[in-house]
């Protein structure tokens, strides 16, 4: 009898043990492991000044018009360096707005061409979305050899960019020659509960020259590798930053009747890090 008793305490604790340990690696599998590396912060906005002031002219510049076939996706807005489309919020925000006046749209496009570009490193950003159908805003990058070898031989990175018809998901995309348009690579990130448009989040690549990582919130949900790309990988140099609100086009459609405007995108700050030793 007492043999099995001390055989039944033995099946008891191991059970226990077991049960232990499975909690404690589902406890680990919750938190991503990911290679410690160590950057440097070389460039930095956090839209400090006061309300209606338009952001700082020695870090950004601006996209204005309608461009070339509504910036060659059939975009509706006409862009403006207006305050009532683009200006600090006085709390330490930049508010990009999409008005609508009538059946026409106005919003805004700025970038640091010309004035800030860099190849690899981490670029991030915290942002608030706006939200509903026929909304596009994004966190995006360009290669500043774009007016010598044109798109899409000059590379885009975009960090982020939303549907405005579905508010929860942002979608990570990478275009170059034979993967453009259409046909990028991509992948989309979804809030399990909650929306892009209620709250900040941090939305983040980190690129150096054989990967480009996406993060938000510090989730990395996507990585790109030089051979995951069909054609060639055009990201072995400087690239610059924009951010824009766009409405209609051919990624999103058109914005319907129930459309909420005007529309918001708040940045808190961007920034830019190198990776030392």
């Amino acid at each position: 009898m007492k043999a099995k008793f001390e055989y039944k305490q033995i099946r008891i604790i191991s059970i226990l043990v077991l049960l232990l340990v499975a909690f404690w690696s589902c406890e680990r599998d919750d938190v991503q492991k990911l290679e410690q590396r160590n950057w440097q912060l070389v460039w930095s906005d956090e839209f400090d000044g006061d309300a209606g002031q338009l952001p700082d002219a020695s870090n950004w510049t601006y996209d204005l018009g309608t461009g070339l076939g509504g910036w060659g996706n059939e975009e509706l807005q006409v862009y403006t360096n207006n305050p009532a489309n683009v200006s600090l919020d006085g709390q330490g925000n930049l508010v990009l707005t999409a008005i609508r006046s009538g059946g026409s749209f106005t919003s805004a496009r700025i970038k640091t061409q010309g004035l800030f570009s860099q190849a690899y490193g981490r670029f991030e950003a915290r942002i608030k979305t706006p939200y509903g159908p026929g909304l596009w805003p994004a966190f995006w990058l360009l290669g500043s050899d774009i007016e010598a070898v044109g798109w899409p031989q000059c590379g885009e990175i975009d960090i982020m960019e939303l549907r405005g018809q579905e508010p929860h998901i942002i979608h990570g995309t990478i275009h170059g020659p034979g993967y453009s348009g259409g046909n990028p690579i991509t992948k989309s990130f979804g809030l399990i509960s909650g929306r892009f448009d209620t709250d900040f989040h941090l939305f983040a690549i980190e690129w150096d020259e054989d990967k480009i990582d996406f993060f938000v919130d510090d989730y990395l949900y996507q990585r790109i590798e030089r051979n995951d790309v069909p054609g060639e990988w055009v990201y072995d140099h400087p690239f610059f930053i924009l951010l824009n609100v766009a409405v209609g086009g051919n990624y999103v459609g058109f914005p319907t009747p129930q459309t909420p405007f005007p529309q918001k995108m708040v940045i808190d700050y961007v920034k830019v890090y190198q990776e030392v030793d």
